[in-house]
């Protein structure tokens, strides 16, 4: 908090009680700037969230009935649309309320929770992209040896370990954000309730508890990152051995997918919590979060069906099953 005579930050214990303001919930800005495109931007994100949740939920359908699926690449593809699920379910449900609303208020305690459950899900997805990896490494370096390195217990701990880890981080994270002192302006220059824009609103010295912030989001996004570039430089090393060009091509098809959601994701989170976090959140900032709040949710399921043909023949599969299904009926 600061003095209003000077510069001075006073300490939040040492500040007079009679000018202590506890908030109690905060007013979400995001888009109220523009007033006119509101039900526009509505119509545009209902439709995407609607294509986000029927994309994944049936990748997920795919891969529990079709049994060619039944491998671990697969699996922690269906655990990915999953968290994906749930992640997208934290933040755009609310959104979407708000921006039919004239009174766009989220109480303290939902706040913190939306916040848990969105870091929790976005460590998760960012942990398992690091397994799917692996995974990859594992089938194309040591092809023999894959069935013992990637058997299901091991691909079942691998997962419940991603969500684990990303629920123990979001945890540490929120704590730290919550635990400050909010006083005065409740206003968050965001849709949702993100790090730095609710952090800009404590009172009182922050940068301890961003610090810890900074080398929590580091951790989760630099770290598993490195090891995906590891993994696929002696992927790449081992691919160009093949000695067929048509092997070369098989090989890169079962990566490219993953590539691409991982440099998407990595990419656009990187550029909004790896940077100081005095900024104030601007509507570029916003524009940027759009992109792995929805579009990279978005991304997974298409890239995965339309690039992927042992999808798309089991999506054609499920889809024929059901109608003899129907026509037997």
């Amino acid at each position: 908090m600061k003095n209003l005579n000077s510069n001075e930050v006073i300490p939040w214990d040492q500040l007079p009680s009679e000018n202590r303001s506890m908030v109690s919930e905060f007013l979400l800005l995001g888009f109220s700037n523009l007033q006119e495109m509101q039900l526009v931007l509505f119509v545009i994100f209902f439709f995407l969230y609607l294509v986000i949740l029927i994309g994944n939920i049936t990748i997920v359908s795919v891969i529990i009935l079709e049994h060619t699926l039944h491998t671990p690449m697969y699996f922690f593809l269906g655990a990915l649309s999953v968290s994906e699920t749930f992640y997208t379910f934290a933040i755009l449900p609310k959104m979407l309320i708000n921006l039919l609303s004239v009174l766009r208020t989220i109480s303290f305690n939902n706040c913190a929770v939306q916040m848990a459950f969105f870091l929790g899900f976005a460590a998760n997805n960012c942990l398992l992209l690091v397994v799917m990896g692996y995974d990859r490494y594992a089938a194309i370096c040591h092809p023999l040896r894959y069935p013992i390195l990637m058997n299901w217990r091991t691909c079942r701990i691998l997962v419940a370990t991603c969500g684990v880890i990303g629920f123990l981080i979001s945890t540490t994270i929120t704590s730290l954000v919550f635990s400050l002192p909010f006083c005065n302006s409740n206003k968050i220059n965001h849709y949702f309730c993100d790090i730095s824009p609710v952090i800009h609103l404590a009172c009182g010295i922050t940068y301890v508890n961003e610090l810890f912030i900074f080398l929590c989001s580091a951790f989760v996004l630099m770290v598993p990152f490195i090891f995906i570039c590891i993994s696929y430089g002696f992927i790449v090393s081992t691919i160009l051995k093949i000695p067929t060009t048509e092997g070369k091509q098989k090989a890169f098809s079962t990566c490219v997918s993953h590539l691409t959601v991982v440099v998407v994701h990595y990419g656009f989170a990187s550029f909004v919590y790896l940077r100081p976090s005095s900024r104030v959140t601007s509507v570029k900032d916003e524009l940027i979060t759009i992109t792995y709040t929805i579009i990279t949710p978005l991304l997974n399921p298409m890239v995965y069906s339309l690039r992927n043909k042992a999808v798309q023949v089991a999506i054609q599969k499920v889809i024929s099953w059901g109608e003899m299904s129907h026509k037997t009926i």
